[in-house]
């Protein structure tokens, strides 16, 4: 099967814009983001994902002198390395190494003493996916990777300061009602208290369409499996391109002010609807598509879909824990700044903890970890008590029990 042109179709029915979004930023800021990156050493944790290959592809356009990836997925620094290899618009560094492991294990640290202080170093490694929500082990998971394990990082850095420190965050930190949008404010407001001692930034952004694992990457996949489709009916989002998720991560973490929270300058009447996306995207296969009731149905279906057959899809209505029908970027105690960049606003009052009441939250959580058995709802009690505008959406049912 010949896969569709995705870029094209991403840039005609998803941003709707066929230049990027930050391209006038990109632009005015060519000379420093030159003076910034050119011949410096750059670090990329979780580069193999798509967020953290755009960031590096957007980097690589202004000739750093090494590039080193670290990130657990094997298979996916492979890949990355094949597409940075085969792009004849990118000039790999000579400097050019890819480490398949995790940010938080000991050959990392050992990795990292040997080589010494990074210019610029950024982090990518996160659980992002709202599903990633299930029971307390998946939350320990998630609040490790997003919160203790960035902590211990910084740490880490206080004796290598990079020049420039990224973190990406997500708009779901924005009045938060999953575990995985909350565990972000939590990290958001960990790091910020580092802000003094290194030149720290992060962005919360829009989906990223058809970035791994996500609803719309996810058709591909059905696609070529023969598989029918599932999709909420009733849920709008905000949408970057992987392009411009790079791009404002780039931004962001070249430009921007230690301490401060970036966002991507979307209105309203951007949000888009997954049904409206999912109907438009069989168009662009000139495919039809057929209706199901309900998932069952739809599987049926497939079983003898040939060729000219209509495409089976079920439409849903959301049900499922920590899901929200919108998207927001800030909250209305937030305060913005939106004439620094053409295409990103900025939160100017994160919330910068000191170092005692950070050790506090570390200690809250970690006395929940350190039990022998505890449930979701402890954590949840946690959360509650440290983020005062976290307000979980409870549903008794995750996304591993949808298609």
């Amino acid at each position: 099967m010949i896969l569709p042109n995705i870029s094209k179709f991403i840039k005609q029915y998803v941003t709707k814009r066929e230049k990027s979004f930050f391209d006038n930023d990109l632009k005015n800021n060519r000379e420093r983001l030159t003076k910034e990156i050119r011949g410096k050493s750059i670090l990329v944790i979780g580069g193999a994902g798509t967020i953290g290959s755009s960031f590096i592809k957007a980097a690589l356009k202004y000739t750093p002198s090494e590039l080193i990836v670290v990130d657990n997925n094997e298979n996916g620094l492979t890949e990355l390395t094949r597409r940075l290899r085969s792009d004849a618009t990118i000039i790999v560094p000579e400097n050019y190494l890819t480490y398949p492991m995790s940010y938080n294990s000991v050959v990392f640290y050992k990795m990292f003493k040997k080589h010494g202080k990074f210019d610029i170093v950024a982090n990518f490694a996160a659980h992002k996916h709202v599903r990633s929500e299930k029971d307390s082990f998946s939350i320990e998971a998630m609040i490790k990777n997003n919160v203790l394990d960035a902590k211990r990082l910084l740490d880490y850095l206080k004796q290598y300061k990079p020049s420039h420190f990224f973190c990406v965050s997500t708009d779901k930190a924005a009045n938060p009602v999953n575990v995985m949008g909350g565990s972000k404010k939590l990290m958001e407001n960990v790091i910020m208290s580092y802000y003094k001692d290194i030149k720290i930034t992060t962005a919360r952004f829009a989906n990223v369409a058809f970035s791994n694992g996500s609803l719309l990457y996810g058709y591909l996949e059905r696609l070529l499996q023969r598989q029918p489709i599932s999709c909420p009916s009733d849920v709008k989002r905000f949408f970057v391109s992987p392009e411009e998720s790079g791009e404002i991560c780039l931004l962001t973490c070249i430009l921007g002010n230690s301490g401060d929270i970036y966002f991507p300058k979307l209105n309203e009447d951007q949000l888009v609807n997954f049904k409206e996306i999912t109907e438009d995207f069989f168009k662009y296969l000139g495919k039809d598509i057929k209706i199901c009731n309900n998932d069952y149905e739809a599987k049926e279906y497939a079983i003898n879909i040939k060729d000219d057959s209509p495409y089976p899809i079920y439409f849903f209505k959301t049900d499922t824990s920590g899901e929200k029908l919108y998207e927001e970027f800030y909250t209305s105690e937030d305060q913005i700044n939106l004439k620094k960049f053409n295409s990103i606003g900025v939160i100017t009052n994160s919330k910068k903890p000191s170092f005692s009441d950070v050790d506090l939250i570390i200690q809250e959580i970690e006395s929940i970890f350190k039990r022998d058995s505890y449930e979701k709802e402890d954590i949840i009690k946690v959360m509650n008590k440290l983020l005062p505008d976290f307000n979980h959406i409870e549903k008794g049912k995750t996304l591993d029990q949808k298609m």
